[in-house]
C-alpha cells in the first residue's frame, strides 16, 4: 500500500527545525536567506532554495506550514510524493528566480519564506482541479484575484511582501502540473489560460519594458550598473547604518535595551 503524505511531513518537520534554528541565530539565517548580492556576486546559489526553510518569525511560519499542510496532503496523494518534491523544489527555484531578475539592480534585497514553493502548490492543485474552493471562491477565480493582486504588488512595492517569489511559485506549480498531468491542457484549457495570459503579459512587460516596473534584466539596463566594488560598498554602507542605530540606541537607552540580533550585529561588526 502507498504511503502518502510522507514528504509533506518531512518538509513541514525540516522547515520547523531550520527556520527555529534560524530565530535563534541571526548569523544562521543570514546563511541561508535570498539575498541578491550573496547570489550574484558571490555565486551563493544553495540560497534559491535554502531561503524556503527559513522564516522571519512564528506568525510567518505557522501560517506556511498550515497552508502546505490542507493543500499538500491531497495534491501528495494525486501526484506521488517523489512528484510532488519535484514540484516543490521546483517553485521554490522558479520563485526566487523571479525575484532575481526582478530585483537584480538592488543588491541588499533579501527575502525568506516558503510561500513561493507553497503558492507552486496551491496553483497546481487548481489547474488539476479547477472546480475545488478556496476560501468560499472557485479555484479559478481565487487563483486569477491573486495572481492579480501580486502582479499590483509586484508594480506598487507598497509593502514588505515578496509578491515576486509568489508569482514566480505560482508560475512553476503550474507549468510543472502541465508537464506531470499533459491531459490538464484540454480538460481544463480555460482555467489554464486564464491563470497563464495575464502572467504572461506581465512577464513580457519585464523583458520588453523593464523600465515600467523599474527593474533591470538582459535586455535593460537601469542607469545604475552594479560592479563589484559598487556592491561592496552598497553593502558596507548598509552595514555601517545598522551599527550607526545600534549605537545611536545604547546611547539612549542603554546596552540592556538591545535585542539579540543587535548585539549579534556588533559583535560581527567588531571581529571586522
Amino acid at each position: 500500500m502507498q504511503v502518502t503524505g510522507i514528504f509533506t511531513l518531512l518538509v513541514i518537520v525540516s522547515t520547523c527545525i531550520i527556520s527555529y534554528q534560524g530565530f535563534k541565530s541571526s548569523n544562521f539565517y543570514a546563511r541561508y536567506e535570498f539575498e541578491i548580492e550573496k547570489i550574484l556576486l558571490y555565486r551563493d546559489y544553495k540560497r534559491l532554495v535554502t531561503s524556503a526553510f527559513v522564516h522571519v518569525g512564528w506568525q510567518h511560519l505557522v501560517f506556511n506550514m498550515i497552508t502546505l499542510f490542507f493543500f499538500s496532503f491531497g495534491l501528495e496523494n494525486a501526484l506521488g510524493s517523489w512528484w510532488l518534491m519535484l514540484l516543490y523544489f521546483a517553485s521554490v527555484v522558479g520563485g526566487n528566480l523571479l525575484s532575481l531578475l526582478i530585483h537584480r539592480a538592488n543588491p541588499g534585497y533579501s527575502s525568506v519564506g516558503a510561500s513561493g514553493a507553497i503558492n507552486g502548490v496551491i496553483f497546481a492543485s487548481i489547474v488539476l482541479n479547477p472546480s475545488m474552493y478556496i476560501f468560499f471562491l472557485p479555484g479559478w477565480l481565487f487563483g486569477l484575484i491573486y495572481i492579480l493582486y501580486s502582479i499590483y504588488g509586484i508594480r506598487s512595492q507598497k509593502d514588505n511582501i515578496g509578491h515576486e517569489s509568489h508569482l514566480g511559485g505560482a508560475i512553476t506549480g503550474i507549468v510543472t502540473a502541465i508537464c506531470l498531468r499533459p491531459g490538464i491542457l484540454s480538460q481544463n484549457m480555460v482555467t489554464i489560460l486564464l491563470l497563464l495570459l495575464p502572467t504572461m503579459a506581465f512577464m513580457i512587460i519585464i523583458i520588453k519594458r523593464p523600465q515600467l516596473l523599474l527593474v533591470d534584466n538582459l535586455w535593460f539596463k537601469n542607469q545604475y550598473n552594479y560592479t563589484v566594488d559598487d556592491r561592496y560598498n552598497v553593502q558596507k554602507k548598509n552595514t555601517q547604518q545598522e551599527v550607526d542605530r545600534i549605537l545611536d540606541k545604547i546611547s539612549k537607552k542603554g546596552l540592556n535595551s538591545l535585542s539579540r540580533k543587535e548585539r549579534e550585529v556588533l559583535e560581527d561588526y567588531s571581529r571586522r
